[in-house]
């Protein structure tokens, strides 16, 4: 079988579980090795092994994106492992639950869960891709996946530190495009919506699962393989002259006038 990524090597960060598992489960069926990164070790050893036993290879790699000293030492572990960086797919971000449940309203929330937000999810992307750059460059080239979200690019009534947060990995991504595509590195964001995970099945009631699933456009909801299967498309070179882009997967629940999902329902 001819696979697309058949000798390139991924970093995926905050791969131990739920989304960035099935994403660097999918790259590495996809033939590239590949480097399980995240902070939490159980996750990132049961990952690789997985893939291990399964026919592929993988690296179990501990990062603390809030260190630029873990960041430097995963990239050289890897390097010094497998050789070279083709892929960097930067999906960690900081969703603890108590983190999401102060990050609420503005007039009450506190600087330090803005700044908790921003030190992962846009300096964390920010130092991955600094540390990376230079051993991808010399492979001749890569691509750079970010993973955003949704609520990046609309007003919502919950989360403004991350929605911001993750506004600032957009900004970056274009910018890391601009500077380095003449080096023929790409840099895209993938912008999730809902994406049904044991994390959000734990943290969205119900209720409000049907209530989104009304406005998405498709018939269901998102799983952690819709993401992935962008993933591993921006990571090959059928995705070899798009760059700077930003990829919003979520079922078309961005795309319509916020009273669709509404007459939609009433219309059944």
């Amino acid at each position: 079988m001819n696979k697309k990524l058949k000798g390139k090597v991924a970093i995926v960060t905050g791969s131990g579980a739920n989304i960035g598992e099935a994403c660097v489960k999918a790259l590495a069926a996809e033939g590239a090795s590949v480097v399980v990164a995240d902070i939490n070790r159980e996750g990132a050893e049961r990952v690789a092994a997985e893939i291990n036993d399964s026919g592929g290879r993988a690296l179990a790699g501990y990062v603390d994106l809030l260190d630029e000293k873990s960041v430097e030492t995963l990239v050289a572990a890897s390097l010094e492992h497998f050789g070279r960086i083709d892929i960097l797919h930067n999906n960690a971000a900081d969703t603890r639950p108590a983190q999401m449940a102060a990050d609420a309203s503005i007039t009450e929330l506190d600087g330090s869960v803005w700044d908790a937000a921003f030190a992962v999810n846009a300096r964390g992307t920010m130092l991955m891709t600094k540390h990376c750059l230079p051993a991808m460059i010399a492979a001749g080239g890569g691509s750079i996946i970010n993973t955003s979200s949704g609520v990046s690019i609309l007003g919502d009534i919950f989360t403004p530190a991350y929605s911001a947060s993750k506004g600032a990995v957009n900004s970056f991504t274009r910018n890391t495009a601009t500077q380095f595509g003449k080096q023929n590195i790409r840099c895209n964001a993938v912008l999730p919506g809902l994406i049904l995970t044991d994390l959000s099945r734990s943290m969205v009631p119900e209720d409000q699962l049907a209530m989104l699933e009304k406005h998405t456009l498709l018939p269901r909801l998102g799983n952690p393989n819709d993401i992935a299967r962008t993933v591993v498309f921006l990571a090959s070179d059928d995705a070899s002259f798009i760059t700077g882009q930003l990829f919003a997967v979520d079922g078309g629940i961005s795309t319509h006038q916020p009273f669709v999902g509404d007459v939609l329902a009433s219309m059944v």
